[in-house]
C-alpha cells in the first residue's frame, strides 16, 4: 500500500521528470505519468532473458538454408565451377590403345636390340676363332706364295700396215711352281688375265683352273683375245718401231683365287696377283720371249 504522506508532484506542463539513460529501473506500466512507486520497486521481478537479434537472425538463416536445400533445383542447364586441383581427368579410350601400341613397340625394340647384341657377340666370337685358326695355320704350315714365269708367247691378228682396228689373239705359256713342301695348291675358276702395251689393253682371258701338288711345276696355256681395238697413229708407230728393233714389250697381269690343301683339309679361298713384264722379238705366232720378269704379290687372306 502506498504511503499517505507522499505529496503529489506538482503538475506542470513545462516541467518533465529527468530520466538517466544509465538507470536500470524500468517503468512500471501501472504507474501514472511515467513515475515509479515503492510498490512497483518492491514488486520488481528479475528481467527476463530475451533472445538476441543475432541469434534470431542466425536461426532464421539456418531455417532458410534448410528450406533451400530441401527444395530440388529447377530443371535446366547448370555450369559448375570447381578448382583445378580437384578435377580428376579420365583419359579417353584411344589413349589406352596408344599405350598398348607403344608398350608393344618398346617390347619389340628391346627384343630386336637383344637379338642384335647376341648376333654381334656371336660374330666377335667367330672372328676370334677364325683369327686363332689363321694364326695356327701360319705358324704350323708356313705357306709360301707360288712363283710364275712366262715361257712362250704367240701373237696373231695384228696388222700394223692397215689403219683399221685390230683383233689380236695371244697364247701365253705360264709356268707355275709350288714351292711349299707340305701344302698343295688349288687354282679355282674365276681368275682374270690381261695383257697391255704402253697402258693400252690388247686382250683378256681366264687363267686355267687346276690342282697342284706340293713342290710341283705346272705349265698352262692361256688364250687372250681383243676385239676391234682402234690404235692411235702414235701407238701404231711405236709398235712398228719396236718390232723393227726386235723388242716389243708387254705387261701381263694375272689374278687368280687359290686354296691351300693339307691332306684332305682345304683352307678358305685366297687371292694371288702376279705382274709380269715380257719382251718378244716380233708380233707373229713364232715369236720368241727375249726377257720376262714376273713378281707375285703377297697373298690376300680374305
Amino acid at each position: 500500500m502506498a504511503d499517505n504522506n507522499i505529496q503529489p508532484w506538482p503538475r506542470n506542463k513545462n516541467i518533465r521528470p529527468s530520466v538517466d539513460s544509465n538507470d536500470t529501473i524500468q517503468r512500471s506500466p501501472r504507474s501514472s505519468g511515467g513515475f515509479t512507486t515503492d510498490k512497483d520497486i518492491g514488486s520488481r521481478r528479475p528481467p527476463r532473458h530475451h533472445q538476441s537479434v543475432d541469434s534470431v537472425d542466425s536461426t532464421s538463416s539456418l531455417y532458410s538454408i534448410d528450406s533451400r536445400r530441401s527444395k530440388p533445383p529447377p530443371p535446366g542447364t547448370y555450369h559448375v565451377q570447381l578448382p583445378k586441383e580437384q578435377i580428376y581427368r579420365v583419359p579417353p579410350p584411344e589413349n589406352a590403345h596408344r599405350y598398348e601400341y607403344l608398350s608393344r613397340q618398346k617390347h619389340n625394340r628391346s627384343a630386336c636390340r637383344r637379338c642384335c647384341c647376341y648376333s654381334l657377340a656371336t660374330l666377335l666370337v667367330l672372328l676370334l676363332l677364325a683369327g686363332l685358326v689363321v694364326g695356327v695355320f701360319l705358324l704350323v704350315c708356313r705357306p709360301h706364295k707360288p712363283r710364275f714365269s712366262v715361257s712362250g708367247v704367240s701373237v696373231a691378228g695384228v696388222n700394223l700396215a692397215s689403219p683399221s682396228p685390230i683383233s689380236p689373239v695371244f697364247k701365253i705359256k705360264v709356268r707355275c711352281k709350288n714351292v711349299n713342301g707340305k701344302l698343295g695348291l688349288v687354282y679355282e675358276k674365276g681368275s682374270a688375265v690381261e695383257i697391255f702395251h704402253e697402258g693400252i689393253k690388247l686382250g683378256d682371258g681366264e687363267f686355267a683352273a687346276f690342282e697342284q701338288l706340293a713342290e710341283n711345276v705346272t705349265v698352262t696355256v692361256t688364250k687372250l683375245r681383243g676385239s676391234r681395238i682402234q690404235l692411235k697413229s702414235l701407238s701404231r708407230k711405236e709398235l712398228k718401231d719396236s718390232e723393227k728393233t726386235g723388242k716389243v714389250r708387254f705387261d701381263l697381269r694375272v689374278k687368280a683365287p687359290i686354296r691351300f690343301r693339307v691332306g684332305v683339309v682345304t683352307t678358305w679361298t685366297m687371292g694371288v696377283t702376279v705382274d709380269c713384264k715380257i719382251t718378244v722379238n716380233k708380233l707373229t705366232s713364232s715369236a720368241t720371249v727375249i726377257t720376262e720378269d714376273c713378281v707375285t704379290q703377297d697373298i690376300s687372306l680374305l
